[in-house]
């Protein structure tokens, strides 16, 4: 479950055996995982919440916005090295 950034209490992530299109999952909570939601990132928008608020999506889509190429270039190096 490669980490991408961890801010205001949210980690932004993806998971090892995660599919196309591109996309980050958002989780709240350490260890036991309270909440999250999954974003596209071209273009970046809420495809699932499960438990987050409105304001804690909000910031989550603002940073994914500020970060979308960074995470794809993660995502792409991560998944073409894998093979």
């Amino acid at each position: 479950m490669p980490e991408l950034l961890r801010l205001f209490g949210l980690r932004f992530l993806f998971f090892a055996n995660d599919h196309t299109p591109l996309h980050v999952h958002v989780v709240k909570g350490q260890g036991n995982i309270t909440a999250q939601a999954k974003f596209t990132l071209d273009p970046v928008e809420l495809v699932e919440n499960k438990g987050l608020t409105k304001s804690e999506l909000r910031m989550a889509e603002s940073i994914i916005e500020e970060n979308k190429e960074i995470f794809a270039e993660r995502w792409n190096e991560f998944f073409n090295n894998k093979n």
